[in-house]
């Protein structure tokens, strides 16, 4: 008898394999790490720990517009910022009122949507339940720098992670089925995702290559061919606010402004050195904040003594990511999509003028493939070591990004804040007497700077506008770019009588006495809870003819 031939065994994969995984199994889950992010920040706003800022103010400003019949594309003075966010923002506001709480609210709901998606991206790449609750729980319980720049809103960043992340599921369930009218959807969201802010590119880039690659190595390719006109078409029309004003006026700024012209003065004018400064401040700031050792604002350790403890975590989650994409099997292509986000992020940081600002609000897309790995991470040791142990990892994280928000909150001021130059921070709870005072004493037009002129109008219903002309670097430094609804420039033009208000800049205060005093200008001055207030002058004076510095460009 011939001996038997051996079984013949499929080759190994060397490519990306895929297989579909129901999201349904983790509906629960998702819904409770949600929540939880939601009852998190619900106790720091019930805490008022975070200042109302001037962008913040914007953002609330543009919405009360809205609601007024005024529909800009994108926000005012930054325009690589689409007008979603104050659209939303001025939804709440028809429901609930004009208040500062509101906006937080819906940054508070966007981002329990976020911790959701991240949940279920999780469970779809990796295929793990407590890989997906641990990377859930990380992002519920963020660091400051997370916590911070997803309950303040400043433009579209909520939305920004969000769109993103549910660019990515949409982006998997294609990779599985291929219906063509996925395709449509996918481009409808990153169309959205993009006019809402340029950031998003992190995401539709890297989803874009995993799409190509898979529609390259799959047969048939008609569905392929069917969709990427139907994604087209579905991003153009996503898109259509950005592309209409592009039409109108000059695709050229919008690009520029997606480029980050608004700061390409802070950077050296020699590519080379612009981009290893942007490194250093990767390497040397942007790091630091990511991983929550320090908060955005200063340069002090957090919970100091956790921190060598969550290094040595953080250290062996590199190490563990680096042998997940080497690591052949189903979860490998949603793996390298996700590494790629955190890659097109830390890149599109070195190589573009956003790299001079390391302030941290720019490394929001790394939240998620953080816990992602984090969580591959304890799934993989939970075998090996046991589940105590595993999940101590988490618990330490979330333990130390817990107590370094309440070391953050307990310090007020600042509290959590977005001001980072100290001179520039004001007393945000001092805008109710600085409001009765201004009105007592008939003073509703003016100069300011741009700290202090947005949340005035927002929090006086637009009673009181105040023009951002002054400075507020200690060395008279400011931007035309900070006057940002130029309708204000005009009211005040026009007021028989304008008054001036400073804050933390001694130099400005005496200049400004100097010079009223030459110009024969007889006035009163007062200090009302941290503001300057230069008021009752006995003719009207323009900041040019006083000598204040003009802006730069």
């Amino acid at each position: 008898m011939a001996p038997a031939e051996p079984a013949v065994r499929p080759p190994e994969s060397t490519d990306l394999t895929f297989r579909p995984v129901d999201v349904r199994a983790m509906l629960i889950p998702a819904t409770l790490l949600g929540a939880l992010s939601a009852a998190l920040k619900g106790a720091l706003l019930a805490a008022d720990a975070f200042p109302f800022n001037a962008d913040e103010a914007i953002v609330a400003l543009m919405a009360r517009h809205m609601l007024r019949g005024e529909w800009p594309a994108f926000f005012y003075g930054q325009a690589y910022l689409g007008s979603l966010d104050p659209a939303l923002v001025a939804a709440g506001f028809a429901a609930f009122g004009e208040h500062v709480l509101v906006i937080r609210l819906l940054q508070t709901l966007l981002f329990a949507l976020t911790v959701f998606t991240g949940t279920l991206l999780s469970w779809r790449v990796l295929r793990s339940r407590p890989a997906a609750v641990a990377t859930g729980l990380l992002l519920a319980v963020p660091t400051v720098n997370v916590t911070l720049y997803t309950t303040v809103s400043i433009g579209g960043y909520g939305e920004a992670l969000l769109l993103g992340q549910v660019l990515l599921l949409i982006t998997l369930a294609i990779v599985d089925r291929q219906r063509p009218w996925l395709y449509a959807v996918w481009g409808m969201v990153a169309g959205i995702a993009f006019w809402t802010f340029g950031l998003t590119l992190v995401y539709i880039l890297p989803a874009i290559c995993l799409l190509a690659w898979r529609d390259a190595h799959r047969a048939p390719r008609r569905a392929a061919l069917a969709g990427w006109p139907l994604a087209i078409a579905g991003g153009v029309l996503g898109m259509a606010p950005w592309l209409g004003w592009a039409i109108i006026h000059s695709p050229g700024t919008l690009v520029g402004e997606l480029l980050g012209s608004a700061i390409a003065g802070a950077s050296p004018s020699s590519l080379p050195q612009a981009w290893l400064e942007h490194l250093r401040n990767l390497l040397l700031l942007g790091g630091s904040v990511t991983l929550g050792f320090r908060p955005p604002w200063d340069a002090r350790w957090l919970a100091l003594p956790l921190l060598p403890f969550v290094l040595a975590v953080w250290a062996a989650v590199f190490l563990h990511a680096v042998t997940l994409l080497r690591r052949r099997g189903p979860a490998l292509a949603g793996t390298w999509m996700i590494t790629g986000v955190a890659l097109a992020t830390l890149v599109g940081f070195v190589l573009t003028p956003f790299g001079a600002d390391p302030s941290g609000r720019y490394f929001l897309p790394l939240a998620f493939p953080l816990a992602f790995f984090l969580g591959s991470l304890v799934a993989d040791l939970r075998p090996r070591v046991g589940r105590l142990a595993a999940v101590s990892l988490v618990l330490l994280v979330v333990a130390y990004n817990l107590w370094s928000t309440i070391e953050c909150v307990r310090r007020d001021p600042p509290g959590l804040t977005t001001q980072f130059d100290p001179v520039a921070r004001v007393n945000a709870r001092g805008y109710k007497e600085l409001i009765d005072f201004l009105e007592i004493h008939g003073e509703r037009a003016g100069y300011t700077n741009y700290w202090v002129a947005y949340p005035l109008a927002f929090l006086s219903e637009e009673r009181l506008v105040f023009v951002p002309r002054l400075p507020y670097h200690e060395d008279f430094r400011y931007t035309a770019r900070d006057d940002r609804y130029p309708p204000y420039g005009a009211t005040v033009a026009a007021s028989p009588r304008v008054a001036y208000i400073t804050t933390n800049h001694p130099a400005l205060d005496e200049s400004l006495r100097r010079s009223l005093a030459q110009q024969g200008v007889e006035f009163s001055e007062a200090s009302v809870s941290g503001f300057r207030v230069f008021y009752s002058l006995s003719e009207r004076v323009t900041p040019e003819a006083l000598g204040v510095p003009n802006p730069s460009p």
